[in-house]
């Protein structure tokens, strides 16, 4: 068979899915809902849509005011045709199922093979609950047979059970995940049951193992809503999303004014009140001359030593602390050699009374 399309189209098509591996979001697009239904009809999954810009802070109030009228607006409510929806059937211990471990033997799985064949008849005929006992009875000669399970669930299935087909079909897919039927007549029930994107789930790959019309009938039947769903959730997702990006920076505010506060409110050394005998205004603008001084510029940005400086122009008399920090005491010893008076200043009472200086 030769390619229906020309070179021209083939290379279009080529850049087409370069964009979509690039930027998938694309595929969210409404003009490529064909392409998405398509994808999705083959098993495919769509990456879900991500949101590629944050909301600035000068503008998180007004997307919130945005988001709460399109909750409140009953058009942006969930509209799904729920025709042919059944209530569900309460499951009982009446529904048999075997050990999935059992080892039938040769004899009991001919007879299996019997009582299948007369279900299959009756079921034929519209004798259901007589093909659920027989299927039952082939149930118990061979336990681990997929398609019996299978076969039961779907009798179930024209019996209005969607519940004790759900259970069987899953029954048969533990034995064998291949089972093409037990996914379509589990994807059945499921749409019987209103649980759309389980019965989507089913029969598309039901439809990927061994297609065939009735199955896709019941898929394509089953997608508009099943797609409205997805988009309810991918919605739902971003508004939180969003939510938590605006609280985040709502925290992020308040610190930043709560720092803002604190800075403004820290108090700043008081070099000319530091007490009696403190420096001057002279010695204090001798003392910010000192400062421009690179190595004393670069000994203040050591934590340890800008939080001693900052104890010592509280109360000049701390000076005894530092005395065995040489780290501090040299800073203060060139503090003294600069600034006329700070030999004084910076010195403090011994244990006996005597001036301790720096030195």
């Amino acid at each position: 068979m030769s390619c229906p399309l020309s070179t021209d189209h083939l290379t279009q098509l080529k850049k087409f899915i370069e964009v979509c591996k690039t930027t998938p979001d694309i595929l969210h697009l409404p003009d490529l809902q064909f392409f998405k239904d398509y994808i999705i009809s083959i098993g495919g999954k769509i990456p879900s849509a991500t949101k590629t810009q944050s909301p600035s802070e000068e503008n998180i109030e007004e997307p919130a005011m945005e988001e709460e009228k399109n909750d409140s607006d009953p058009e942006s409510d969930l509209e799904l045709d729920m025709e042919g929806v059944v209530e569900p059937d309460k499951l009982d211990d009446s529904q048999f199922m075997g050990d999935i471990n059992a080892e039938p033997s040769e004899e009991n799985l001919e007879k299996a093979d019997e009582k299948r064949s007369e279900a299959m008849k009756e079921f034929s005929e519209g004798h259901f609950e007589k093909a659920i006992e027989l299927y039952t009875e082939a149930i118990k000669l061979n336990p681990i047979s997929a398609l019996l399970y299978a076969k039961r669930g779907q009798v179930y299935l024209k019996l209005t059970k969607p519940n004790a087909c759900i259970k069987d079909c899953t029954r048969a897919l533990e034995l064998n995940c291949d089972s093409a039927a037990a996914y379509k007549f589990r994807g059945r029930a499921h749409r019987l049951l209103g649980d759309w994107e389980k019965a989507a789930a089913d029969l598309r790959q039901a439809c990927n193992i061994d297609f065939d019309e009735q199955t896709d009938e019941w898929l394509r039947e089953v997608t508009p809503n099943a797609r409205k769903l997805e988009q309810h959730k991918l919605k739902q997702e971003r508004k939180k999303a969003e939510k938590e990006l605006r609280e985040r920076q709502e925290r992020l505010r308040k610190a930043r004014e709560a720092n803002a506060k604190a800075a403004e409110s820290a108090p700043e050394p008081d070099f000319q009140s530091a007490g009696p005998g403190g420096p001057g205004a002279s010695n204090f603008n001798d003392f910010f001359e000192f400062l421009k001084d690179p190595e004393i510029m670069a000994s203040f940005k050591d934590p340890e030593v800008a939080a001693a400086f900052q104890d010592l122009s509280q109360n000049p008399a701390n000076v005894l602390k530092y005395q065995s920090n040489p780290k501090i005491a040299a800073v203060l010893k060139k503090l003294a050699s600069k600034v006329p008076g700070m030999e004084t200043n910076f010195a403090g009472s011994g244990p006996n009374g005597d001036d301790v200086g720096l030195d």
